[in-house]
């Protein structure tokens, strides 16, 4: 039996340049007012049989401001940054530039102490992988975006460096369609009202 499993981004709490690893910020005002102007578009995929989220408070309060009353996962919890946590990019570069190259280049590195990149998308796919089948066909996950770029790259069987080529925005959705190590990117169509110029 094929299910279908739909991500939904969580809000970001800063511009992109400015997330930090690892970040447990609630959704601000701005978060709040981002969700409130998509919920018409996102609140129909609360009616899927079972719905997840990230253990992060974005996570879950993005869920729970479209509908969903999500059951947090901590499978979908953001890569382990060890040291670099709570830090952006560009600072961990200011502290260690060829940690973070080795990082960047080496899908094994764990320069920072913590999670490889390898490791976060075993074990992201994993998740993916042991959702029962027999509960449903409709699932709806909550994500913060490294966790859907991790589910994505799993899900395509494709080389861990196509992670860095990914770009999730906030409040955006994806569906993937199969069951355990076959999994099929889905891309819905919109009607003419909610396409955004």
């Amino acid at each position: 039996m094929q299910i279908r499993v739909t991500f939904v981004a969580a809000v970001r709490s800063a511009p992109l340049l400015a997330e930090r690893f690892q970040d447990d910020r609630p959704l601000d005002q701005a978060g709040w007012d981002e969700v409130q102007r998509v919920v018409p578009e996102l609140l129909p995929l609360a009616a899927a049989e079972l719905r997840y989220c990230s253990p992060t408070p974005r996570s879950r309060a993005t869920g729970d401001a479209l509908g969903y009353a999500p059951l947090a996962q901590l499978a979908l919890r953001d890569c382990d940054m060890g040291r670099w946590r709570g830090l952006t990019l560009g600072e961990a570069m200011a502290r260690e530039p060829g940690a973070v190259d080795a990082w960047l280049a080496d899908p094994r590195s764990t320069p920072h102490g913590g999670e490889s990149l390898l490791a976060f998308i075993s074990r992201v796919g994993g998740w993916l992988d042991t959702r029962p089948a027999d509960d449903g066909g409709r699932i709806v996950a909550v994500a913060e975006p490294s966790v859907i770029r991790a589910a994505l790259v799993y899900a395509l069987k494709a080389p861990p460096s196509t992670y860095w080529n990914l770009d999730v925005r906030s409040l955006s959705t994806i569906s993937v369609i199969g069951r355990a190590g076959r999994w099929n990117l889905r891309f819905d169509s919109v009607s003419p009202s909610t396409t955004r110029a």
